[in-house]
């Protein structure tokens, strides 16, 4: 098959998954801009589709699949591209199919307007091998809150997880990089970065290094003025992290913790290697040390082996936890992993049953605490594009609330405000400046 490739490729780009994708498509589109390629809105404008992927459930593979024949049915000329997590995983398996054009690995794809230029379709290299981050920079700038990646891959096997074999090894980016790049950001404007990773509880292990200790970096050498966490283990939120940062004056006081189950016997069998019992305690330890503060949890529904008595038991600890929110889905069986292998699996009907109940709970707990800032007064961040629907200014809070003002005046985009939250309608939260 010959590609023609012209001087002038316009390309539109689609990314599923997480903030590492995300942040990562923004550097696919750089690098593709600044050498001779287009970025088009509408797909039927294109010339080249490129996928960046998630393989985080099975359900996410067939989408990517399902995504790209529907691309290549549309335009049959149309050029297409799977990048990302799928890609790494299938890798030969996806040139069979005659409507995918390039395979390009995790690693490769933020260079992808070579690979697009060359004869090699095939661009994946064995990610395992890899031992250093990759430090390609992001120089664009056009939103409120910026994410930065700061870590790659993951050294842990958990009984359900691929990521690992589709990131590698976890690989850490060095402060200095990290410092220089928050710095610029914020001299582009940005009052807030989102640190950003595959696990970030792991970074600096490469350099004999903490989290904490980049976080001190941080909050000594950069300029930003807000900073926040993404997903962390429980495991690696130390009591001197949690003190520091609740002196700390820029960090916000949102935290995401991998749970994945609230059953001592589940939590074993995943290879998770802490009690429901101690991540309790530090939940009320959280809630104890700041006002207000966002905690949010993932947590997997039916996973192998987990009987109905195993489910309960979750849902009793996660009733009585003091979680803000839940973010669950039914188990998804992934091809090489410890979990895919038991024969002991729960059928599919029976985990959206339990993924039901736990989302029950979850806006439960999220209603109550979206109850408990009203009256309360707030910082927030105005996002630069005001919500569609009713046009008002939005922003978050330093605990991740979305707040409307009642307000239209542009000049308060990209700054902070301090508004006390005023009512709750039809799932909005509403403010007013203070």
């Amino acid at each position: 098959m010959n590609i023609q490739l012209s001087d002038k490729n316009k390309f539109y780009i689609h990314t599923m998954g997480c903030k590492s994708n995300q942040f990562e498509t923004a550097i696919i589109k750089e690098n593709l801009a600044k050498n001779g390629f287009y970025e088009v809105f509408d797909i039927n404008d294109a010339d080249i589709y490129i996928l960046n992927s998630c393989s985080v459930t099975h359900k996410s593979d067939n989408e990517a699949i399902y995504l790209l024949r529907s691309a290549k049915h549309k335009n049959p000329q149309i050029i297409t591209v799977i990048t990302g997590c799928v890609a790494q995983i299938e890798k030969e398996e996806l040139l069979k199919n005659d409507f995918i054009d390039f395979v390009v690995g995790n690693d490769e794809k933020l260079n992808l307007s070579e690979i697009l230029k060359s004869d090699n379709r095939f661009c994946v290299a064995d990610i395992m091998r890899l031992g250093e981050f990759n430090y390609a920079k992001l120089n664009d700038v056009s939103k409120t809150r910026a994410c930065l990646k700061i870590q790659d891959g993951c050294d842990n096997r958990c009984s359900y997880c691929i990521i690992p074999f589709a990131r590698g090894k976890s690989r850490s980016a060095k402060s200095d990089f990290i410092v220089e790049q928050i710095n610029n950001l914020s001299l582009h404007g940005f009052k807030e970065v989102v640190l950003t990773g595959i696990h970030i509880g792991q970074w600096g292990k490469d350099f004999s290094l903490t989290l904490l200790d980049l976080l001190k970096v941080i909050e000594s050498e950069t300029t930003v003025e807000r900073f926040r966490l993404g997903s962390l283990n429980p495991l690696e939120i130390t009591d001197e992290m949690l003190d520091f940062l609740s002196k700390s004056k820029k960090f916000c006081p949102h935290f995401h913790l991998s749970l994945q189950s609230a059953c001592d016997k589940t939590l074993r069998s995943m290879n998770r290697f802490y009690k429901t019992a101690d991540y309790l305690k530090q939940i009320e330890k959280i809630n104890s040390m700041f006002e207000l503060p966002f905690i949010g949890s993932d947590i997997i529904a039916g996973f192998a082996g987990e009987t109905l008595e195993d489910f309960e038991t979750t849902c009793e600890n996660l009733q009585k936890s003091g979680l803000s929110q839940i973010h669950t889905f039914p188990y998804s069986i992934r091809k090489g992993t410890v979990g895919a292998k038991s024969d002991m699996q729960v059928e599919e009907k029976e985990k959206e049953r339990r993924a039901s109940i736990i989302k029950a709970i979850s806006r439960e707990k999220y209603e109550n605490f979206v109850n408990k800032n009203i009256g309360k007064s707030h910082e927030i961040l105005i996002e630069k594009h005001p919500d569609k629907k009713t046009g008002f200014l939005k922003g978050v809070t330093r605990n991740y609330l979305t707040v409307l003002l009642d307000s239209k005046d542009e000049s308060m985009l990209n700054t902070l405000q301090n508004v006390e939250i005023t009512a709750v309608k039809e799932g909005k939260i509403y403010g007013k400046l203070i």
